[in-house]
């Protein structure tokens, strides 16, 4: 698994080696030993899927301290655009984002740390894409940024499709970051 640094500290582009052959394809999303190499967390506490319609926008999604957790992103089918966000005042990187195409076939996955909110942007029908988190789900904590309030250049070809909660989120701008 090579890790490749982005342009937001902490945030990094992991690429797993793609075994393929006749039968399919093969990555590993996570090794505990390489996670601990690059310092990176790699006690998961949680791990989600959820399936998107194409043109399905989630998110930007964050918990709040103490129930902040850093989150390994994969797309198990299908594509996204998979986008972070900097939340955390004092980086130099406040507010601006970082994006990556994760699909099932090219072995990409995200890393993100504490402090920043996590969304992505369907491609494909029936994409599926897997979290790991490192704190339980924490509904008391749960919280977001409007997902068009951040200069994100959504490779969007229509509408989207955005929950009423999503699309009620406060605006980068009017948020009051907890980080």
């Amino acid at each position: 698994m090579d890790a490749i640094a982005t342009e937001i500290a902490g945030v990094h582009e992991l690429r797993g080696r793609v075994f393929a052959d006749q039968r399919g394809s093969f990555v590993k999303t996570f090794h505990d030993g390489r996670f601990c190499e690059l310092g990176l967390n790699s006690i998961w506490r949680e791990l989600f899927w959820s399936s998107s319609a194409k043109g399905v926008v989630r998110g930007l999604h964050f918990q709040a301290p103490p129930s902040d957790h850093a989150k390994l992103v994969a797309c198990v089918a299908g594509a996204i655009w998979d986008v972070a966000v900097d939340l955390r005042r004092t980086s130099p990187t406040y507010g601006r984002h970082v994006a990556r195409e994760l699909t099932a076939g090219n072995g990409v996955h995200l890393y993100i740390p504490r402090g920043l909110a996590h969304g992505f942007l369907a491609l494909s029908e029936g994409a599926v894409v897997s979290y790991a988190v490192e704190t339980g789900h924490d509904p008391a904590a749960d919280r977001g940024v409007r997902w068009d309030s951040c200069a994100i250049p959504w490779p969007l070809v229509g509408p989207p499709i955005v929950s009423v909660r999503d699309a009620g989120f406060p605006a980068l701008a009017d948020l009051a970051s907890p980080f």
